[in-house]
């Protein structure tokens, strides 16, 4: 990978512009199976009832401290 050329023909010594390119090359692929793979939106349920709790733990709390 020491002696890639950029787009122009320039040398790019570390690479980057190609593993740029392999990044977001692989970018789209990795998008089109994330959803099929998503079922029911389980962490996302999860992270809903948290911050409910979280509101109802803190609305406690203040009621509390100016009762």
């Amino acid at each position: 990978m020491a002696n890639t050329q950029g787009p122009q023909g320039n040398y790019d010594p570390a690479g980057s512009t190609q593993m740029f390119r392999a990044f977001v090359d692989d970018a789209p692929q990795t998008r089109q199976q994330q959803p099929a793979a998503s079922t029911g939106g389980g962490p996302r349920i999860g992270l809903i009832v948290g911050v409910v709790v979280a509101l109802v733990v803190v609305a406690a709390v203040a009621w509390l401290a100016f009762k």
